[in-house]
Protein backbone atom coordinates (compact mmCIF):
# COMPACT_ATOMS: atom_id res chain seq x y z
CA UNK A 1 0.00 0.00 0.00
CA UNK A 2 1.57 3.56 -0.80
CA UNK A 3 2.56 5.65 2.41
CA UNK A 4 0.38 8.66 0.60
CA UNK A 5 -3.01 6.70 0.55
CA UNK A 6 -4.16 7.39 3.85
CA UNK A 7 -3.36 11.02 3.24
CA UNK A 8 -4.99 10.86 0.06
CA UNK A 9 -7.91 9.47 1.66
CA UNK A 10 -8.06 12.30 4.34
CA UNK A 11 -7.94 14.63 1.90
CA UNK A 12 -10.85 13.51 -0.70
CA UNK A 13 -13.16 13.67 2.34
CA UNK A 14 -11.90 17.36 4.10
CA UNK A 15 -13.21 18.53 0.89
CA UNK A 16 -16.90 16.46 1.60
CA UNK A 17 -16.51 17.52 5.34
CA UNK A 18 -16.23 21.06 4.07
CA UNK A 19 -19.11 20.80 1.52
CA UNK A 20 -21.43 19.59 4.49
CA UNK A 21 -20.97 22.07 6.68
CA UNK A 22 -20.75 25.05 4.28
CA UNK A 23 -24.38 23.68 3.01
CA UNK A 24 -25.77 23.60 6.35
CA UNK A 25 -24.11 26.38 7.76
CA UNK A 26 -24.67 29.42 5.14
CA UNK A 27 -28.35 29.60 5.96
CA UNK A 28 -27.14 31.67 9.08
CA UNK A 29 -25.75 33.80 7.43
CA UNK A 30 -28.82 34.17 5.22
CA UNK A 31 -31.30 34.80 7.88
CA UNK A 32 -31.98 38.07 7.60
CA UNK A 33 -32.08 38.42 4.33
CA UNK A 34 -34.79 34.94 4.93
CA UNK A 35 -36.17 37.13 7.71
CA UNK A 36 -37.25 40.26 5.81
CA UNK A 37 -37.99 37.72 2.13
CA UNK A 38 -39.89 35.46 3.27
CA UNK A 39 -41.60 37.29 6.08
CA UNK A 40 -40.38 35.14 8.98
CA UNK A 41 -40.26 35.67 12.64
CA UNK A 42 -37.52 35.23 15.15
CA UNK A 43 -39.12 31.94 16.86
CA UNK A 44 -39.12 30.78 13.07
CA UNK A 45 -36.10 31.14 12.35
CA UNK A 46 -34.91 29.43 15.76
CA UNK A 47 -37.17 26.46 14.34
CA UNK A 48 -35.27 26.34 11.06
CA UNK A 49 -32.19 25.49 13.09
CA UNK A 50 -33.76 23.31 15.96
CA UNK A 51 -35.63 21.65 12.53
CA UNK A 52 -32.18 20.50 10.70
CA UNK A 53 -30.70 19.37 14.29
CA UNK A 54 -33.58 17.47 15.78
CA UNK A 55 -33.69 15.59 12.18
CA UNK A 56 -30.02 15.13 12.17
CA UNK A 57 -30.33 13.78 15.48
CA UNK A 58 -32.75 10.87 14.60
CA UNK A 59 -31.16 9.76 11.98
CA UNK A 60 -28.05 9.88 13.60
CA UNK A 61 -29.27 7.00 15.70
CA UNK A 62 -28.87 4.56 12.49
CA UNK A 63 -26.41 6.64 10.23
CA UNK A 64 -23.65 4.20 11.60
CA UNK A 65 -24.94 0.73 11.83
CA UNK A 66 -26.26 1.56 8.13
CA UNK A 67 -22.70 2.13 7.12
CA UNK A 68 -21.50 -0.60 8.78
CA UNK A 69 -24.37 -2.61 7.29
CA UNK A 70 -23.77 -1.41 3.98
CA UNK A 71 -20.35 -0.14 3.73
CA UNK A 72 -19.24 2.96 4.36
CA UNK A 73 -17.92 4.51 0.85
CA UNK A 74 -21.26 3.83 -0.52
CA UNK A 75 -23.09 5.59 2.53
CA UNK A 76 -20.86 8.31 1.79
CA UNK A 77 -21.01 8.94 -1.30
CA UNK A 78 -25.11 8.51 -1.32
CA UNK A 79 -25.03 11.18 1.27
CA UNK A 80 -23.54 13.49 -0.96
CA UNK A 81 -25.38 13.05 -3.93
CA UNK A 82 -28.96 13.47 -1.83
CA UNK A 83 -27.68 16.44 0.28
CA UNK A 84 -26.55 18.59 -2.98
CA UNK A 85 -29.82 17.91 -4.19
CA UNK A 86 -31.45 18.87 -1.16
CA UNK A 87 -29.29 22.18 -1.25
CA UNK A 88 -30.19 23.33 -4.72
CA UNK A 89 -33.92 22.93 -4.03
CA UNK A 90 -33.55 25.00 -0.90
CA UNK A 91 -33.22 27.66 -3.21
CA UNK A 92 -36.64 27.31 -4.73
CA UNK A 93 -37.99 27.92 -1.14
CA UNK A 94 -41.44 30.01 -0.73
CA UNK A 95 -42.01 30.40 2.66
CA UNK A 96 -41.76 28.96 6.12
CA UNK A 97 -43.27 25.63 5.21
CA UNK A 98 -41.11 24.46 2.09
CA UNK A 99 -38.09 26.19 4.03
CA UNK A 100 -38.61 23.46 6.62
CA UNK A 101 -39.26 20.95 4.14
CA UNK A 102 -35.96 21.76 2.81
CA UNK A 103 -33.95 21.61 6.42
CA UNK A 104 -35.62 18.67 7.55
CA UNK A 105 -34.47 16.55 4.58
CA UNK A 106 -31.07 18.15 4.73
CA UNK A 107 -30.63 16.63 8.42
CA UNK A 108 -31.97 13.07 6.85
CA UNK A 109 -29.34 13.49 4.19
CA UNK A 110 -26.48 14.94 5.91
CA UNK A 111 -26.62 12.55 9.17
CA UNK A 112 -25.17 9.51 7.31
CA UNK A 113 -21.64 11.07 6.46
CA UNK A 114 -19.62 11.69 9.19
CA UNK A 115 -19.67 8.47 11.22
CA UNK A 116 -18.82 6.49 7.96
CA UNK A 117 -16.33 8.85 7.10
CA UNK A 118 -14.87 8.61 10.55
CA UNK A 119 -14.77 5.27 10.36
CA UNK A 120 -12.45 5.07 7.27
CA UNK A 121 -10.02 7.66 8.23
CA UNK A 122 -9.52 6.05 11.38
CA UNK A 123 -8.97 2.54 10.09
CA UNK A 124 -6.79 3.74 7.37
CA UNK A 125 -4.22 5.28 10.13
CA UNK A 126 -2.29 3.67 12.82
CA UNK A 127 -2.39 4.98 16.97
CA UNK A 128 0.64 7.06 15.95
CA UNK A 129 -1.27 9.62 13.57
CA UNK A 130 -4.80 9.11 14.65
CA UNK A 131 -5.49 12.25 16.05
CA UNK A 132 -3.60 14.02 13.34
CA UNK A 133 -5.63 12.44 10.22
CA UNK A 134 -8.67 13.27 12.21
CA UNK A 135 -7.84 16.89 12.84
CA UNK A 136 -6.93 17.39 9.23
CA UNK A 137 -10.26 15.90 7.98
CA UNK A 138 -12.15 18.01 10.73
CA UNK A 139 -10.68 21.03 9.54
CA UNK A 140 -12.70 20.47 6.44
CA UNK A 141 -15.63 21.16 8.60
CA UNK A 142 -13.85 24.64 10.16
CA UNK A 143 -13.15 25.83 6.19
CA UNK A 144 -16.89 25.17 5.48
CA UNK A 145 -18.48 26.86 8.08
CA UNK A 146 -15.85 30.13 7.56
CA UNK A 147 -16.65 30.23 4.20
CA UNK A 148 -20.58 30.20 5.13
CA UNK A 149 -19.92 33.00 7.19
CA UNK A 150 -18.78 36.30 5.57
CA UNK A 151 -18.62 35.10 1.81
CA UNK A 152 -21.64 33.53 2.34
CA UNK A 153 -23.11 36.65 3.49
CA UNK A 154 -21.46 38.47 0.79
CA UNK A 155 -22.16 35.98 -1.94
CA UNK A 156 -26.56 36.16 -0.13
CA UNK A 157 -25.92 40.32 -0.91
CA UNK A 158 -24.15 40.15 -4.44
CA UNK A 159 -26.67 37.47 -6.44
CA UNK A 160 -29.51 36.18 -3.78
CA UNK A 161 -29.76 33.61 -1.19
CA UNK A 162 -31.97 31.16 -4.03
CA UNK A 163 -28.68 31.45 -6.01
CA UNK A 164 -25.97 30.56 -3.36
CA UNK A 165 -28.19 26.95 -2.71
CA UNK A 166 -28.59 26.39 -6.12
CA UNK A 167 -24.68 26.96 -6.80
CA UNK A 168 -23.78 25.09 -3.79
CA UNK A 169 -25.95 22.30 -4.88
CA UNK A 170 -24.20 21.55 -8.15
CA UNK A 171 -21.12 21.50 -7.17
CA UNK A 172 -21.43 19.13 -4.67
CA UNK A 173 -23.11 16.44 -7.42
CA UNK A 174 -20.37 17.53 -9.34
CA UNK A 175 -17.13 16.84 -6.64
CA UNK A 176 -19.60 12.93 -6.00
CA UNK A 177 -18.74 12.00 -9.31
CA UNK A 178 -15.45 13.09 -9.03
CA UNK A 179 -14.98 11.47 -5.58
CA UNK A 180 -16.87 8.16 -7.04
CA UNK A 181 -13.18 7.65 -9.48
CA UNK A 182 -10.66 8.79 -6.42
CA UNK A 183 -11.59 7.49 -3.09
CA UNK A 184 -9.71 4.28 -1.84
CA UNK A 185 -11.40 1.60 -0.56
CA UNK A 186 -10.89 0.85 2.85
CA UNK A 187 -11.12 -2.67 4.24
CA UNK A 188 -13.36 -2.22 7.59
CA UNK A 189 -14.20 -4.70 9.86
CA UNK A 190 -17.52 -6.82 8.52
CA UNK A 191 -18.90 -9.26 10.85
CA UNK A 192 -20.30 -12.19 8.86
CA UNK A 193 -23.78 -11.63 10.34
CA UNK A 194 -23.71 -8.14 11.45
CA UNK A 195 -25.68 -7.54 14.61
CA UNK A 196 -29.15 -6.29 15.15
CA UNK A 197 -29.10 -2.64 15.46
CA UNK A 198 -30.76 -2.87 19.39
CA UNK A 199 -27.56 -5.32 20.36
CA UNK A 200 -24.96 -3.00 18.96
CA UNK A 201 -25.97 -0.26 20.60
CA UNK A 202 -26.99 -2.29 23.93
CA UNK A 203 -23.27 -3.22 23.83
CA UNK A 204 -21.42 0.33 22.97
CA UNK A 205 -23.57 1.72 25.96
CA UNK A 206 -22.17 -1.03 27.92
CA UNK A 207 -18.38 -0.22 26.85
CA UNK A 208 -16.25 1.13 29.45
CA UNK A 209 -16.18 4.97 29.21
CA UNK A 210 -18.82 5.44 26.43
CA UNK A 211 -21.58 6.90 28.71
CA UNK A 212 -18.85 10.12 29.74
CA UNK A 213 -18.12 10.36 26.45
CA UNK A 214 -21.69 10.54 25.84
CA UNK A 215 -22.58 13.41 27.77
CA UNK A 216 -19.69 15.45 27.31
CA UNK A 217 -20.01 15.60 23.47
CA UNK A 218 -23.97 17.01 24.16
CA UNK A 219 -22.47 19.34 26.37
CA UNK A 220 -19.74 20.85 23.93
CA UNK A 221 -22.37 20.46 21.43
CA UNK A 222 -25.12 22.82 22.78
CA UNK A 223 -22.16 25.59 23.06
CA UNK A 224 -21.45 25.19 19.61
CA UNK A 225 -24.76 25.28 17.58
CA UNK A 226 -25.84 28.29 20.42
CA UNK A 227 -23.14 29.99 18.80
CA UNK A 228 -23.50 28.89 15.04
CA UNK A 229 -26.91 29.84 15.08
CA UNK A 230 -27.66 32.98 16.68
CA UNK A 231 -24.03 34.76 16.73
CA UNK A 232 -24.18 36.32 13.28
CA UNK A 233 -27.99 37.50 14.43
CA UNK A 234 -26.88 38.80 17.91
CA UNK A 235 -23.81 40.48 16.33
CA UNK A 236 -26.26 42.32 13.68
CA UNK A 237 -28.80 43.29 16.30
CA UNK A 238 -26.79 43.85 19.61
CA UNK A 239 -23.80 45.50 18.34
CA UNK A 240 -24.89 47.02 15.09
CA UNK A 241 -22.76 45.38 12.57
CA UNK A 242 -23.80 45.25 9.06
CA UNK A 243 -24.42 41.74 7.79
CA UNK A 244 -21.63 40.76 5.88
CA UNK A 245 -19.52 41.64 9.11
CA UNK A 246 -21.59 39.89 11.19
CA UNK A 247 -21.30 36.99 9.50
CA UNK A 248 -17.53 37.17 9.06
CA UNK A 249 -17.20 38.18 12.45
CA UNK A 250 -19.11 35.64 14.01
CA UNK A 251 -17.01 32.73 12.22
CA UNK A 252 -13.42 34.10 11.39
CA UNK A 253 -12.81 34.31 14.87
CA UNK A 254 -14.22 30.61 15.55
CA UNK A 255 -13.13 29.18 12.97
CA UNK A 256 -9.77 30.04 12.52
CA UNK A 257 -8.43 29.27 16.08
CA UNK A 258 -10.82 26.06 16.29
CA UNK A 259 -8.45 24.84 13.48
CA UNK A 260 -5.26 26.19 15.26
CA UNK A 261 -6.69 24.16 18.17
CA UNK A 262 -7.46 21.32 16.41
CA UNK A 263 -3.92 21.00 14.73
CA UNK A 264 -2.19 21.90 17.98
CA UNK A 265 -4.60 19.27 19.65
CA UNK A 266 -3.87 16.13 17.21
CA UNK A 267 0.01 16.72 17.58
CA UNK A 268 -0.09 16.72 21.35
CA UNK A 269 -2.45 13.65 21.63
CA UNK A 270 -0.47 11.85 19.07
CA UNK A 271 2.49 12.54 21.01
CA UNK A 272 1.46 12.18 24.73
CA UNK A 273 -0.52 9.06 23.75
CA UNK A 274 2.96 7.28 22.87
CA UNK A 275 4.47 7.23 26.55
CA UNK A 276 0.87 7.85 28.48
CA UNK A 277 -2.08 5.91 27.28
CA UNK A 278 -4.35 8.92 28.67
CA UNK A 279 -2.37 11.36 26.33
CA UNK A 280 -5.53 11.82 24.37
CA UNK A 281 -7.85 12.61 27.35
CA UNK A 282 -5.61 14.57 28.70
CA UNK A 283 -5.18 17.00 25.58
CA UNK A 284 -8.99 16.79 26.08
CA UNK A 285 -9.50 17.69 29.21
CA UNK A 286 -7.12 20.92 28.79
CA UNK A 287 -9.41 21.82 25.75
CA UNK A 288 -12.55 21.32 27.78
CA UNK A 289 -11.56 23.57 30.45
CA UNK A 290 -10.19 26.56 27.90
CA UNK A 291 -13.93 26.53 26.10
CA UNK A 292 -15.58 26.24 29.22
CA UNK A 293 -13.99 29.46 31.07
CA UNK A 294 -14.16 31.86 28.15
CA UNK A 295 -17.86 30.52 27.03
CA UNK A 296 -18.72 31.62 30.14
CA UNK A 297 -17.05 35.02 29.51
CA UNK A 298 -18.64 35.55 26.62
CA UNK A 299 -22.01 35.61 28.71
CA UNK A 300 -20.75 38.57 30.93
CA UNK A 301 -18.56 40.93 28.24
CA UNK A 302 -20.76 43.74 27.31
CA UNK A 303 -18.32 44.97 24.40
CA UNK A 304 -17.69 43.50 21.04
CA UNK A 305 -14.28 43.12 21.17
CA UNK A 306 -13.88 41.13 24.17
CA UNK A 307 -16.82 38.98 22.80
CA UNK A 308 -14.72 38.28 19.83
CA UNK A 309 -11.89 37.46 22.05
CA UNK A 310 -13.61 35.13 24.07
CA UNK A 311 -15.29 33.59 20.91
CA UNK A 312 -11.91 32.99 19.53
CA UNK A 313 -9.97 30.79 22.92
CA UNK A 314 -13.25 29.11 23.72
CA UNK A 315 -13.20 27.79 19.66
CA UNK A 316 -8.91 26.91 20.32
CA UNK A 317 -10.65 24.93 23.00
CA UNK A 318 -13.02 23.14 21.33
CA UNK A 319 -10.35 22.14 18.69
CA UNK A 320 -8.44 20.59 20.76
CA UNK A 321 -11.42 18.61 22.02
CA UNK A 322 -13.15 17.90 18.84
CA UNK A 323 -10.11 15.98 16.73
CA UNK A 324 -9.74 13.61 19.78
CA UNK A 325 -13.29 12.63 20.15
CA UNK A 326 -13.09 9.69 17.04
CA UNK A 327 -9.42 8.60 18.49
CA UNK A 328 -10.76 8.38 22.30
CA UNK A 329 -13.82 6.37 20.82
CA UNK A 330 -11.36 4.15 18.94
CA UNK A 331 -9.65 3.22 22.69
CA UNK A 332 -13.20 2.96 24.24
CA UNK A 333 -15.56 0.64 21.61
CA UNK A 334 -14.31 -1.98 19.71
CA UNK A 335 -13.40 -1.74 15.79
CA UNK A 336 -16.05 -2.87 14.22
CA UNK A 337 -18.71 -0.56 16.62
CA UNK A 338 -16.59 2.75 15.44
CA UNK A 339 -19.53 4.25 13.36
CA UNK A 340 -22.36 3.05 15.61
CA UNK A 341 -20.84 4.59 18.41
CA UNK A 342 -19.73 7.97 17.01
CA UNK A 343 -23.56 8.59 15.40
CA UNK A 344 -24.87 8.30 18.74
CA UNK A 345 -22.54 10.87 20.23
CA UNK A 346 -23.98 12.91 16.20
CA UNK A 347 -27.45 12.08 17.70
CA UNK A 348 -26.46 13.52 21.83
CA UNK A 349 -25.24 16.60 19.88
CA UNK A 350 -27.45 17.24 17.76
CA UNK A 351 -30.59 16.62 19.44
CA UNK A 352 -29.59 19.27 21.98
CA UNK A 353 -27.71 21.31 19.36
CA UNK A 354 -31.92 21.87 18.71
CA UNK A 355 -32.58 22.94 21.88
CA UNK A 356 -29.85 25.45 21.85
CA UNK A 357 -31.37 26.64 18.56
CA UNK A 358 -34.92 27.02 19.17
CA UNK A 359 -34.61 27.55 22.87
CA UNK A 360 -31.93 30.74 22.57
CA UNK A 361 -34.45 31.83 19.94
CA UNK A 362 -37.02 31.29 22.18
CA UNK A 363 -35.76 32.81 25.16
CA UNK A 364 -34.41 35.81 23.86
CA UNK A 365 -36.47 38.29 25.25
CA UNK A 366 -36.58 36.23 28.98
CA UNK A 367 -32.77 35.67 29.67
CA UNK A 368 -31.21 36.92 26.35
CA UNK A 369 -28.35 35.18 24.26
CA UNK A 370 -25.81 36.62 26.97
CA UNK A 371 -27.32 34.04 29.96
CA UNK A 372 -27.90 31.60 27.73
CA UNK A 373 -24.30 31.55 26.91
CA UNK A 374 -23.00 31.81 30.49
CA UNK A 375 -25.20 28.91 31.17
CA UNK A 376 -23.76 27.34 28.18
CA UNK A 377 -20.20 27.73 30.00
CA UNK A 378 -21.20 26.25 33.13
CA UNK A 379 -22.75 23.46 31.38
CA UNK A 380 -18.73 22.66 30.16
CA UNK A 381 -17.55 23.11 33.04
CA UNK A 382 -18.95 20.54 35.00
CA UNK A 383 -19.19 17.76 31.83
CA UNK A 384 -15.28 18.57 32.01
CA UNK A 385 -14.92 16.46 35.10
CA UNK A 386 -17.18 13.58 33.73
CA UNK A 387 -13.17 13.18 31.93
CA UNK A 388 -12.38 11.48 35.17
CA UNK A 389 -14.73 8.86 34.36
CA UNK A 390 -13.30 7.41 30.94
CA UNK A 391 -10.91 4.52 32.23
CA UNK A 392 -7.40 4.40 30.65
CA UNK A 393 -7.74 2.76 27.11
CA UNK A 394 -6.55 -0.07 25.62
CA UNK A 395 -5.02 -0.18 22.83
CA UNK A 396 -6.31 -1.38 19.35
CA UNK A 397 -4.79 -2.11 15.79
CA UNK A 398 -6.20 -0.11 13.17
CA UNK A 399 -6.81 -1.71 9.59
CA UNK A 400 -6.08 -1.57 6.04
CA UNK A 401 -5.88 0.52 2.81
CA UNK A 402 -6.43 -1.27 -0.63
Amino acid sequence: MPRSTPWLLVALLGIVALLNYLDRQVIFSLLPLLRSDLQLTDPQLGLLGAIFLWVYSLCSLFAGWTAQRFGHRKVILLSLCAWSAVTALTGLSIGFATLSATRAAMGITEAFYIPAALALVTAAHSERHRSLAVSLHQSGIYFGILLGGGPGAYAGQQIGWRNIFFVLGAIGVVYAAVLFQALPKVDTVQSAKPPKYLKATKDIFQSRGFWPMFLIFAAISFANWMVATWMPLYLYDRFQFNLQNAGLSATIFTQVSGLLGMMLGGWMADTLSRTNPRGRITTQSLGLLLAAVFMILTGVVTTAPILLAALFVFSFGRGIYDCNVMPVLCDVVDEDQRSTAYSLLNFAGTFVGGLAAYGAGALRSVIGLDGALLGAGVIILLSALLLAGIPTPARQPHLTVE
